[in-house]
């Protein structure tokens, strides 16, 4: 792959990361390291603390994401994410687009066909 192409996928995965960690926080508070982890989970999300960091900076600053300070039953304190009132807002909005969205790419794609 071209440059071109790395640019275009890491933008586009990017924008798909960020609806995951707001998918994630929809279901219940979590910690940085928790998050990276669990995107790992999922081969086409995971992506390094490095990236997922500055994603939760960014959705806290627009204020989709709320952070909270706790001790650790081991180590340090953890800051913990949760969506914020306009986060669980935003993401319902997302999730609804994003179901239009890979409706109009399955059928686009073939349904997954061989590519």
């Amino acid at each position: 792959m071209g440059n071109d192409t790395d640019s275009r996928l890491s933008q586009f995965r990017k924008g798909v990361v960020e609806l995951a960690i707001l998918g994630l926080l929809h279901a219940g508070e979590a910690y940085g390291g928790e998050i990276v982890e669990r995107l790992a989970g999922y081969p086409g999300l995971a992506i390094s603390a490095g990236t997922v960091y500055p994603l939760l900076s960014r959705l806290k600053k627009a204020g989709l994401i709320d952070s909270v300070w706790r001790e650790s039953p081991v180590g340090p304190p953890r800051k913990y994410y949760r969506l914020s009132t306009l986060g669980a807002s935003e993401f319902g909005a997302m999730a609804t687009a994003w179901d239009g969205v890979t409706d109009a790419m399955d059928d686009l794609l073939g349904k997954g066909a061989a590519r």
